[in-house]
């Protein structure tokens, strides 16, 4: 008897795993709509012709006083997002480990994001600085969801499954955006017949993403559960509590060297991925001199290319280890942005072979990355390191953007600014493979898996 209901218990146990990694998924399908049709295709390129317009006779825009060239405004409105994301994640981390409570901040963040993209609907004429800061809400408030959303990973998936539900939580959300890059597409060419103009075809397009964003992150909120924090946890409370609490963090992750040099060599490589992620369009449409019909193609052949890229490298990092895919993913991302320097303009082609390439190894690289980090987590601080991890996933990849936006105020040339990202995935590759991950994990507390 008490043979069965041990074994009852642990397929219950099970059972209830995976109904909240399917819960899990979700939010991955909810949000990287946000992702993939705001910050990669259409924003960019929108609010720099918004900053263009209201710009002055030699092409600079005059937020607070300061002059920035148009052509810049996007990159700089990023990489200001990226830092309020850095001063709100370790406290919002904190607190959620402290409480227990992951739910009502991942439900807060993400509807606040959900709502300043949804009000990008009245993004026109020449109102770049709304632009500007609905981008820094929306971009900060995503990176505080991710973060806790994806401190859940360690605690609804054993050692051995993490490469896999992470992979499979990257694929549903390129499945997402490629549905919605779909309707957007047959919305943005056929603008004519729906009787709105190409503009307004963009901003519902934008806000579509907002109210996909807010419906879908029900499904993750319905399903996933709190769980208790443990005494230690749970003895402070208040604000000062919650920096008190940061503190103690950062001074926790000093024991953990091995954790924090993967979380180095992550913020590297990461910050080149982001920033390919949200300036490709610009680059295509401001250098290349490609449509814009032509660049949500591109992008939706990069979305349908990183679903199987996502379950195609979580394989291979079953046999190889998830170190040594990840390695190989470096090397194809410098090859990859390497090339993209010479595409000739006016050749679509070429820049959908690029796409290509991007989309086969963009989601395997980062499921990957959040699945090794998970297991680098010493148990019962998760969200608190996770809020490190997303500072290196988007809190702290203001560094590209800056270098992108920098560089073309400096030259002129996007061409320039896209070459000058290679230095982030040789240094980043570099960094990694001095990594000893089985003693990281070792040293993290955690059960070393037979292959990482």
């Amino acid at each position: 008897m008490g043979i069965e209901t041990v074994g009852t218990g642990a397929a219950d146990e099970a059972a209830g795993r995976r109904r909240e990694q399917r819960g899990w998924y979700f939010y991955d399908w909810a949000c990287s709509v946000y992702s993939t049709s705001v910050l990669t295709v259409f924003l960019g390129p929108y609010l720099t012709s918004v900053a263009e317009a209201a710009a002055d006779a030699d092409g600079f825009v005059h937020p607070l006083g300061i002059p920035v060239r148009a052509g810049s405004f996007f990159a700089y409105s990023v990489s200001l997002s990226v830092v309020v994301a850095v001063l709100v994640m370790p406290l919002v981390g904190a607190a959620a480990d402290r409480t227990g409570r992951k739910k009502p901040l991942l439900a807060a963040a993400a509807y606040t994001g959900a709502a300043a993209t949804t009000a990008m609907f009245l993004l026109d004429g020449d109102r770049y600085l709304l632009g500007g800061l609905l981008l820094v809400v929306a971009n900060a408030a995503q990176s505080v969801a991710m973060m806790l959303y994806n401190s859940y990973l360690p605690q609804i998936a054993a050692a051995e499954e993490r490469d896999a539900v992470s992979s499979r939580g990257w694929a549903f959300g390129y499945a997402a955006g490629s549905l919605m890059l779909v309707v957007n597409l047959a919305l943005y060419l056929g603008h004519d017949a729906f009787g709105v103009s190409e503009g307004m075809a963009v901003r519902i397009c934008l806000a579509s993403a907002g109210l996909w964003w807010g419906g879908f992150a029900l499904v993750p909120l319905l399903r996933l559960r709190d769980r208790g924090p443990s005494a230690e946890r749970a003895a402070g409370q208040g604000t000062g509590a919650g920096f008190r609490q940061l503190a103690a963090t950062l001074r926790d992750m000093r024991r953990h060297p091995l954790t924090l040099a993967f979380l180095l060599a992550y913020l590297v490589y990461n910050d080149g991925i982001q920033t390919v992620i949200t300036q490709a369009s610009v680059y295509g449409s401001k250098e290349l001199g490609l449509s814009q019909s032509t660049l949500i193609g591109a992008v939706l052949l990069v979305q349908v290319l990183a679903v199987a890229g996502a379950l195609a490298m979580g394989r291979l990092a079953r046999i190889h280890g998830a170190k040594r895919t990840i390695l190989g993913s470096l090397v194809a991302w410098t090859l990859t942005l390497a090339a993209g320097y010479f595409l000739p303009a006016g050749a679509p082609v070429w820049f959908f072979v690029l796409a290509a390439g991007i989309g086969l190894v963009l989601g395997g690289s980062q499921a990957l990355s959040r699945s090794l980090f998970s297991h680098l987590v010493p148990p019962g601080k998760e969200a608190e390191y996770f809020s490190a991890y997303e500072m290196s996933d988007r809190g702290m990849s203001w560094l590209g953007p800056l270098l992108f936006g920098l560089t073309y105020q400096l030259t002129g040339s996007y061409r320039d600014a896209i070459i000058s990202l290679v230095a982030f995935f040789v240094i980043g590759f570099i960094l990694l493979a001095r990594v000893p991950v089985r003693r990281a994990i070792s040293d993290a507390g955690n059960r070393v898996p037979p292959t990482i």
